[in-house]
């Protein structure tokens, strides 16, 4: 039986495309928890148990995972990513960051391969298929 992930996030502000990566990430049975924000704000707050995300002095579960959008209204996924990099190392984790976008400005997929804390690119919508590459490129699933 393959190890499951602690924890996947999601960071999307739409729910269609949230329901749907939820199914195939239940499908793959590949984590223990997973946890959808629809904001890089609310996400910063997981990460670093903050506002919404504390009680009872309890930490949630640091993800090792996180599928990012990069369009997204009030703070979008390059906006989430300088915020991330100013987190501490422990609220960071060793996170595998994952951009997904419906842009097909090739300038997107350029920056995000310059930064070493995004792990991959894809075009959206999360499919089986990506979920299977990911798992088996960084999780040795």
């Amino acid at each position: 039986m393959k190890q499951k992930l602690n924890c996947i996030m999601l960071i999307d502000d739409d729910e269609p495309t949230n329901f749907v990566s939820t199914i195939y990430i239940e499908e793959a049975q590949c984590t223990n928890h997973l946890q959808i924000t629809d904001s890089g704000q609310k996400a910063l707050n997981y990460l670093t148990n903050s506002e919404e995300f504390t009680c009872d002095n309890s930490r949630y579960p640091c993800p090792e995972l996180i599928f990012l959008d990069i369009n997204m209204p009030a703070m979008d996924g390059w906006e989430f990513l300088d915020q991330y990099k100013q987190l501490r190392k422990e609220q960071q984790g060793k996170i595998i960051i994952i951009m997904l976008t419906t842009s097909l400005n090739p300038d997107d997929s350029i920056k995000a391969g310059k930064m070493p804390e995004i792990s991959g690119f894809a075009i959206k919508p999360l499919t089986a298929e990506l979920i299977d590459k990911v798992l088996k490129e960084h999780f040795d699933w």
